[in-house]
């Protein structure tokens, strides 16, 4: 069993944006729980700082850029220890913890996220006096990428290697700042290179761990062979091709004590996959609560995430006022680009009976959604696993998704044979237009109405398995990899 330091830069429910959140906040437990000694390393958001059970110094650190102090309590409801790395000029900023009130990124965030990275680095190269080093740093994404290509130069002038695994959440962000931000960080001089942190004339954070780290992971099989491809790398592709030997892909699982219909307190009702009389209950307060008309027979649509490009919302926006007439009822959930929102909020006010959207986030009311709803909406252009999908399953409520990432691994599409074989879980669409995802949404209308059919699909979506504890095992066998890795 290993000591991991689990480096990222969200964590739920201390801090979340997005799917990393979820992860950073799951996967650890589930490691634990294998037996890993799993230590957190999160900066201390005023929010995490709240949140964070039973905080208390730790430590204080002298860095180039002054004394930061290290916090340590425990993420809520669980044994695994958190560290808050405190540098309040830096981390004590309310809301996102990428941007600012304006919407765009904090200015300083490359130098954020290098302070966050010497930190990590003291503890793994035991310079942070705390009597623990781990065997594995388990870094995420663009923020953490710093942390295996200084591991890296200071390996090379001490002699010393820490094992590391960099996984990747969604390639399309990749911490890009131009070369005077190298310059002002005092970065070695050796990083400076197309074989390592510069990409097209800027220094790219995400490059450090894509070319540094033991083991690159990405949360799904198919988006590792995706981002091996122009289309789905974003000029990385190059060098994951290069690097494939070392790159695998990993299914992200759900806590399922979190999303469970069975336990959901959210819910108006608890069901499970025997008895779905419970989730009609969840489908007719989820109306009311978006002021739509009582209607059992009626589709519901859900759709809860960002409104942005990637996950194809200008697909579902195109598509609605088709959808409105068939007749359909459409609720949303999330925030995302203004021209989006609008469209969403015009939508709602041409058709009050068949569209009704919340432009914000509830995690409660997303709970809701997933219960409520009769299928679930995710038409992502790309999608490196995605989450919504399996609470979706779990929940009994049929994911209407594009053949993309992880969505192609997890649901099951209805054809003719998967509805024979019993093996059918969702509805499976191929090309990123508002006429293909039309076609979906007709033929989960048309499945809909055979109730025996339709009740088949969601059972076998809500037995299938969906925690962490095989994505955990395989986590386990990449430390085990990595390991070997740094020993020849």
């Amino acid at each position: 069993m290993y000591k991991v330091l689990f480096a990222t830069s969200e964590a739920y429910p201390l801090i979340k944006t997005g799917g990393l959140a979820d992860v950073s906040g799951s996967l650890p437990v589930a490691l634990q729980s294998l037996g890993h000694e799993v230590i957190i390393l999160l900066p201390a958001y005023p929010e995490a700082c709240q949140r964070t059970e039973k905080l208390k110094t730790l430590t204080t650190l002298s860095l180039p850029h002054g004394e930061v102090k290290l916090l340590e309590g425990y993420l809520p409801g669980t044994k695994v220890k958190v560290w808050l790395v405190d540098c309040s000029v830096y981390f004590n900023r309310p809301g996102n913890p990428y941007l600012g009130p304006d919407g765009d990124p904090w200015h300083d965030n490359a130098d954020r996220f290098h302070l966050f990275a010497q930190v990590a680095i003291a503890i793994a190269t035991s310079k942070a006096n705390l009597n623990w080093q781990p065997d594995i740093v388990h870094c995420n994404d663009w923020q953490t990428g710093l942390i295996p290509a200084l591991l890296h130069t200071e390996s090379l002038s001490h002699e010393q290697k820490a094992t590391t695994i960099f996984t990747i959440h969604n390639i399309a962000y990749q911490g890009l700042f131009p070369y005077s931000t190298f310059i002002a960080l005092g970065l070695p001089e050796e990083l400076w290179s197309s074989e390592a942190l510069e990409f097209h004339d800027q220094v790219s954070f995400i490059k450090g761990g894509l070319v540094f780290a033991d083991r690159v992971n990405t949360v799904s099989p198919n988006y590792a062979k995706e981002i091996q491809s122009p289309e789905y790398g974003y000029g990385l592709d190059g060098l994951l091709l290069h690097r494939s030997d070392r790159l695998s892909g990993i299914l992200n699982g759900i806590d399922d004590t979190v999303w469970n219909p069975e336990t959901d307190p959210y819910l108006k009702t608890n069901y499970d996959h025997k008895k779905l009389a419970g989730k009609k209950k969840n489908k007719a307060a989820l109306q009311k609560e978006y002021k739509l008309p009582n209607e059992p027979n009626t589709l519901l649509v859900g759709l809860v995430g960002r409104l942005v490009h990637q996950k194809g919302i200008d697909l579902v926006i195109n598509s609605l006022p088709e959808l409105a007439t068939l007749p359909v009822q459409f609720v949303a959930l999330g925030t995302g680009e203004p021209a989006y929102e609008h469209a969403l909020r015009d939508m709602a006010r041409l058709f009050p009976k068949q569209i009704s959207v919340n432009i914000g986030y509830d995690e409660a009311l997303a709970h809701r959604i997933e219960a409520g709803a009769d299928v679930f909406l995710m038409p992502s252009r790309f999608e490196p696993c995605g989450l919504n999908q399996l609470y979706s399953l779990r929940y009994g409520t049929v994911p209407i998704v594009r053949r993309v990432g992880g969505l192609a691994d997890t649901v099951v599409d209805a054809a003719p044979e998967t509805l024979k074989d019993k093996t059918a879980s969702g509805i499976v669409f191929d090309n990123a237009d508002g006429e293909s995802l039309y076609a979906a949404v007709i033929r989960a209308k048309e499945l809909y109405q055979d109730k025996k059919i339709w009740k088949q699909i969601q059972q076998t979506g809500m037995r299938g398995e969906s925690s962490w504890k095989h994505s955990a095992q395989q986590y386990t066998q990449l430390y085990e990899l990595a390991i070997k890795d740094c020993q020849k």
